[in-house]
């Protein structure tokens, strides 16, 4: 229980420093090219990956696993985050942080690490309440016809779901190494961004001392920190559990957007923080007990007795090897 509580708080703070990005990004691209927020980002990214890896030398050799497994979700991470950045552009912050929640529905519907697959149709219930929360708080917030910028977060939901999940799949045999997985995405993100960025990079060196504090906020919390954090808490949990702890970042979005960014707080936003917190925390219980309950069974299934063959038995017929079953 105590370590299961420890991977909550994990999520939870990703959660905080994400909900705090989109608020951040926004101050970052009214001033600078989304191309060069990105690249900076990235460069900065692995620059401090590199230099944590470098400065233990357990971490110094990475293994073919991590290098593939880096580079898929290196490509799934920057898909993420350029379609956040370049909606965040569009649209408010609050709007940004409120639909980027919906990955809480959409990852239980591509997550396959759990014991028995399909989770409890309360799980969903769990969910439909999230998904009533984001409703409210959008409302609260103003939304009403959607963006340009809304339908690039809600492309991002939908990769940043199947990014969680893949996160699940490719790191459920802990033999992933979340400092080294993480430096290799940054360095596969730097190269993405850096030849469509290239002719801006001059721009650099007139950033203000304001726009280097946004660059290091999203390259050092919210992309070193919580890509390492993530990793290391989706490696103890399930993808879905994962998921519906980062849900509550929406929430933190609006919280600092109330204390940073001038927003008011009304009855529908307050409700909305309410029912997401109530949500996330329902949804956990449930795919924690479903889990809990599923090991038990699979632990109590006694094994067959051995029978005695009468007859010679026949040589054992070739199978294809299944699929590594994900925890």
């Amino acid at each position: 229980m105590p370590h299961a509580r420890r991977t909550d708080v994990v999520l939870l703070l990703v959660a905080v420093v994400w909900g705090s990005s989109y608020l951040a990004a926004k101050t970052a691209t009214s001033a600078n090219p989304v191309l060069l927020v990105l690249f900076a980002r990235y460069a900065i990214s692995a620059l401090a990956c590199l230099a944590l890896v470098a400065a233990r030398p357990s971490l110094r050799r990475w293994t073919g696993d991590e290098l593939r497994a880096g580079t898929v979700l290196g490509f799934t991470q920057a898909a993420v985050l350029v379609l956040e950045t370049y909606g965040v552009a569009h649209t408010s912050a609050a709007n940004a942080g409120l639909i980027i929640s919906l990955t809480v529905v959409l990852t239980p519907l591509l997550d396959r690490t759990g014991p028995r697959g399909r989770l409890p149709p309360r799980f969903f219930a769990a969910a439909g309440v999230c998904v009533l929360a984001v409703g409210l708080l959008m409302a609260g917030t103003g939304l009403h016809t959607p963006r340009i910028g809304d339908l690039l977060i809600l492309a991002a939901a939908v990769v940043r779901a199947a990014h969680v999940a893949l996160v699940g799949r490719l790191s459920a045999s802990r033999t992933l190494r979340p400092a080294p997985l993480t430096s290799v995405q940054t360095l596969v993100g730097t190269a993405l961004f850096l030849v469509p960025a290239w002719g801006q990079l001059p721009g650099l060196a007139h950033a203000t001392a304001a726009d280097w504090l946004q660059l290091v906020h999203l390259a050092l919390f919210c992309s070193v920190f919580a890509f390492l954090a993530q990793t290391w808490a989706v490696q103890r949990t399930s993808a879905s559990r994962a998921s519906l702890l980062l849900g509550t970042e929406p929430v933190w979005a609006v919280t600092i957007g109330l204390g940073l960014g001038g927003e008011r707080l009304t009855l529908f936003t307050a409700l909305g923080a309410a029912l997401m917190v109530t949500g996330a925390y329902w949804g956990q219980s449930i795919e924690r007990n479903h889990r809990t309950a599923a090991s038990s069974s699979k632990e109590d299934t006694p094994c067959p007795t051995p029978v005695t063959p009468t007859a010679p038995a026949a040589p054992p017929t070739p199978t294809t090897p299944s699929a590594p079953t994900n925890v």
